[in-house]
């Protein structure tokens, strides 16, 4: 949906605490808009009108809402529809451009926004908070923008202890075999793994929202600006140089944050689910 952002620079972590429940959120940078090229506008208005005209709201998100958008960039749209209707996803191409159409009565919209917390995403809640309201004749878009934005203040739900223990252990492996790796291709592999999974642990630690793709980075710099660029610039030089040791300190500050690495004395034990026991060992 939006332009890469800037290649991060070297950074020394700094220290940091846990933040309060969603205080990332609120933290987090003002939607930084761009005039709006009126065009792109235009057509999700068009696409609305036509398809769906009953709809309660319609919210356009992603870069064409902040004024990056790209010939190429496709429409984010979400439209509340009345009760009745059906809650679904929707990929096609409107007018030559690619549309993502996120289509929900008012109780789909619960559904969702309750499935994005559980994930820890919250998806829908930035397209409703960040997007341009399209249509809204009754102030449905306001009231699901109000929800949304409840979601975000909250934050996302910790990760179980047992969860984390489980983090920490694969963390602590995968940085065992970044070490390790003698071959290019699996260093790489390795190297993406060890991102994910000090990411997955720096962002719980400030309970922040995680993303996928291009919102990883997003996320990790608005949780935490110093290690977050610090793993991303570990990951980028592991990928230009094949020089690991950079994302290897990288995520072992993440570690130190949350108990440090798990080796010896962690147990997993199956009863229909994989059960952690972390017994501290010298880590």
């Amino acid at each position: 949906m939006d332009p890469q952002p800037a290649a991060p620079q070297p950074s020394t972590p700094q220290p940091s605490t846990p933040q309060p429940a969603g205080r990332a959120s609120l933290d987090r940078a003002p939607l930084d808009r761009a005039p709006v090229e009126q065009a792109p506008v235009e057509q999700a208005r068009r696409l609305v009108r036509e398809r769906f005209p009953d709809a309660l709201a319609a919210v356009l998100a992603g870069s064409t809402a902040r004024g990056r958008a790209t010939p190429g960039s496709d429409l984010d749209i979400a439209v509340l529809v009345p009760d009745g209707a059906g809650t679904f996803r929707e990929t096609l191409r409107f007018e030559g451009r690619p549309v993502e159409l996120f289509v929900h009565t008012r109780a789909g919209l619960a559904e969702l926004f309750a499935a994005d917390v559980a994930t820890r995403r919250a998806v829908l809640q930035d397209m409703y908070v960040d997007g341009l309201v399209l249509t809204d004749p009754a102030g449905e878009a306001a009231r699901a923008r109000a929800l949304a934005g409840a979601d975000l203040r909250q934050g996302p739900p910790p990760l179980p202890p047992e969860a984390v223990e489980t983090k920490r252990y694969g963390l602590t492996d995968a940085l065992d075999d970044l070490a390790d790796a003698g071959d290019p291709f699996e260093r790489l592999a390795v190297g993406a793994v060890v991102l994910a999974g000090a990411a997955d642990l720096l962002l719980d630690h400030h309970r922040a929202w995680t993303g996928g793709g291009k919102w990883l980075p997003r996320r990790l710099l608005a949780a935490d600006p110093g290690r977050g660029r610090a793993l991303l610039e570990g990951h980028r030089r592991l990928c230009v140089s094949g020089e690991h040791a950079a994302l290897a300190a990288a995520a072992s500050s993440v570690l130190g944050l949350v108990g440090g690495p798990l080796r010896e004395g962690y147990r997993r034990t199956w009863r229909g689910v994989i059960e952690s026991v972390a017994v501290q060992a010298g880590h």
